[in-house]
């Protein structure tokens, strides 16, 4: 089986919820756990963090790994989903897993697969597992997909557990209530194993600190513990000061990662830092700053208010509720450009009147839908977006909608791609 016909056999035979939503999804742990036995558990065999959240856990996740990178450990990175390569989601300092490992993977696990009938992910979490294991990293970044409690990550025994923040997303699985959806997070806290929150909120604090006095750990704040001060863009860099109120450490922080929200992240990673080294790491200032400012060369993150073209401004961006959408147009409002044109499109288990609510009425719109089953249709998306008064074009493809935008921009223009991660995916494919 060589890599094309292991990722057909990958994309078609196994059930996947990024194409088709919630039907791909089991409803525990027996998969994963039976996978990970019959390969011998190789979760057991390095150390790792667990990331989860409702927006930037990604990004969280990226930030530690290149970290981790910087000080000299050899790090693996699990994420998802993948933007461009399937191999995006399994890394060791920043390499992809590579096309024979994936394959020589699903070739040996085969008959192993066809027993248990895992779906996509849990096969993906499995692999990454082994692979991780079988090359001896030192520590493991892993990024929940879904949830937290019920995702099939949540068979580790990390060293940190970290959740980023909760808002409103996939409310027909986590709850409908934040507290609801924070106890679904809450599932990847385990016992004597500290935990770092990464915004505070009155709705779900309540959440955590039951699930931390159940779990015998300790709880952080980063929110409450970071001070963030003096943030602002200079020449496409985010550039800010940050003080640790407990330690009185001052971080003078340069991110290529230019979004607003990442000020949120990269508090949550600098509060993660000070537990790992009150915990046995030690992460001095210089790693944790380089690590912040190359975590685009160590780890290859894409897709976080990515700058792809300039007259037009073009701007990807993967915020895809209505939480995420909120902070991507207030920061596009402090740019100065003429006419703002969105490519936009999203998948039909999202909360759409919601995020429509968050779109800018005087924008461009270019209405598209990604190339999967779980699409929200375009022509159904163009009927919810005019009822809320936003106006703009219908284009069958992503592709057929960007191409549109920029022949349609002038170079004062700003051109924002969002509204789905897959329709991220399929404009950075082109470019």
């Amino acid at each position: 089986m060589n890599y094309p016909q292991t990722l057909d056999y990958l994309y078609s035979k196994l059930p996947m919820f990024h194409r088709i939503g919630a039907a791909a999804l089991k409803p525990d742990l027996t998969n994963t756990i039976k996978l990970c036995k019959a390969l011998g558990n190789p979760e057991t065999k390095f150390r790792s963090i667990h990331v989860a959240g409702t927006n930037g856990k990604g990004s969280v996740s990226h930030l530690l790994a290149s970290i981790m990178q910087e000080a000299g450990f050899k790090t693996g990175l699990y994420t998802s989903p993948h933007l461009i390569d399937f191999r995006e989601r399994i890394k060791i300092n920043g390499e992809m897993i590579s096309q024979d490992a994936v394959s020589g993977f699903i070739k040996k696990q085969k008959t192993l697969i066809e027993k248990i009938k895992p779906s996509f992910f849990e096969v993906t979490v499995a692999m990454a597992f082994e692979y991780f294991a079988e090359n001896e990293v030192e520590i493991a970044i892993i990024e929940t997909g879904l949830g937290g409690r019920l995702d099939s990550t949540n068979v580790i025994k990390p060293i940190l557990s970290v959740i980023t923040n909760i808002s409103y997303d996939h409310q027909y699985l986590l709850g409908n209530t934040l507290a609801e959806i924070a106890s679904e997070k809450a599932g990847i806290i385990k016992s004597r194993v500290p935990v770092v929150i990464g915004k505070s909120d009155p709705e779900t604090n309540p959440v955590f600190s039951h699930k931390v006095k159940e779990m015998h750990t300790v709880l952080f704040h980063a929110d409450a513990n970071i001070i963030c001060k003096n943030p602002h863009l200079e020449n496409g860099i985010l550039k800010a000061e940050f003080v640790n109120k407990r330690s009185d450490s001052v971080y003078h922080i340069l991110s290529p990662l230019s979004g607003q929200y990442q000020l949120e992240n990269i508090t949550t990673v600098l509060q993660s830092v000070e537990v790992l080294n009150n915990n046995g790491f030690s992460l001095n200032k210089e790693q944790i700053k380089t690590g912040i400012n190359r975590v685009k060369e160590n780890t290859g993150l894409m897709g976080r208010w990515e700058i792809i073209g300039k007259n037009p401004l073009i701007v990807c961006d993967v915020a895809h509720n209505e939480a995420g959408l909120e902070i991507v147009f207030d920061q596009a409002k402090t740019i100065p450009h003429k006419k703002t044109r969105i490519v936009y499109g999203m998948v039909k288990d999202k909360d759409t009147n919601k995020a429509l609510l968050q779109l800018p009425k005087n924008a461009v719109y270019y209405f598209t839908q990604p190339d999967l089953p779980r699409a929200l249709e375009v022509n159904e998306l163009y009927k919810l977006a005019k009822a809320e008064g936003l106006k703009g074009t219908i284009y069958t493809t992503v592709k057929e909608a960007y191409n549109k935008a920029i022949s349609e921009s002038a170079k004062d223009d700003m051109i924002l791609v969002v509204g789905s991660i897959f329709v991220v995916a399929e404009v950075l494919a082109i470019v």
